[in-house]
């Protein structure tokens, strides 16, 4: 157990939760193994990464994250409208439903059906948590400096 804090450059072992503010969890690893990360390696957003600096081993925190700080706004220009013909005739297509698409660099992005009406399908490819505060829950166990060999 070190007391080395939390900064680019280290190996952070955590507990985290994110959750809505009325408690409805999102994900969680408090209950199954911890997670390990190296702050910059993009598993977590950077964003969230800020959080976490300068937190050492035993530190537990909860932060109150605005949509800026999360996964941004709502943006309507992300919502697209496609028609029902250009999706194979054997797909559900109902609000909810996620459907991935290949963007221009053959990256799969996923858009969820907001709307279905007539031959017009709104799909939505803002982020699901676009819009949300959350609660970040994180509890650290370790951290090293990347360097370290085990």
């Amino acid at each position: 157990m070190t007391d080395l804090p939390i900064d680019q450059g280290t190996r952070v072992t955590l507990n985290f939760a994110l959750t809505f503010p009325d408690g409805e969890v999102i994900d969680s690893t408090f209950d199954k193994q911890p997670a390990t990360l190296e702050i910059g390696d993009e598993n977590l957003p950077e964003n969230f990464e800020a959080y976490l600096m300068g937190l050492k081993a035993g530190d537990r925190e909860v932060f109150e994250v605005p949509p800026e700080k999360a996964f941004g706004q709502h943006n309507p220009s992300n919502v697209q409208t496609f028609k029902r013909h250009e999706f194979s005739a054997d797909m559900v297509l109902e609000p909810g439903v996620m459907i991935s698409f290949a963007d221009a660099r053959q990256s799969e992005l996923p858009g969820v059906v907001s709307r279905v009406e007539g031959d017009q399908v709104d799909v939505d490819f803002n982020h699901p948590l676009a819009g949300r505060t959350l609660m970040f829950e994180v509890e650290i166990i370790d951290v090293e400096p990347v360097s370290t060999a085990h």
